[in-house]
């Protein structure tokens, strides 16, 4: 991982939507823990846009519901295909490291 993850941060309106992990995607690895573990309770997507992305969901519904269904959307992904790229982007880091212990001998 490039960056350390974030325990509580503010969102974009949007989640990244590519096939790699972003910077944006590991500090908010825990946001979407939060998201999955909320949507596996029932959890009210009012209460959670309001809890985890600190939206108003009073004042802009339309926004807050869809900056919370483009974060779970995301969630969901990083666990059916996007831990895969994680793997690829850790074993990567590691060749890269374990090739430059070799070349400073």
């Amino acid at each position: 991982m490039r960056v350390r993850p974030k325990l509580d941060p503010d969102v974009d309106d949007e989640a990244p939507t590519g096939a790699d992990i972003t910077i944006y995607d590991e500090e908010h690895f825990v946001t979407y823990l939060r998201l999955l573990d909320a949507e596996t309770d029932g959890a009210d997507w009012k209460e959670v846009a309001q809890i985890v992305l600190h939206r108003d969901p009073v004042a802009e519904e339309t926004r807050t519901r869809h900056c919370w269904e483009s974060h779970l959307a995301r969630a969901q992904w990083m666990t059916k295909k996007g831990y895969r790229r994680l793997l690829e982007q850790a074993v990567a880091d590691e060749e890269r490291i374990r090739m430059a212990g070799h070349a400073r001998r």
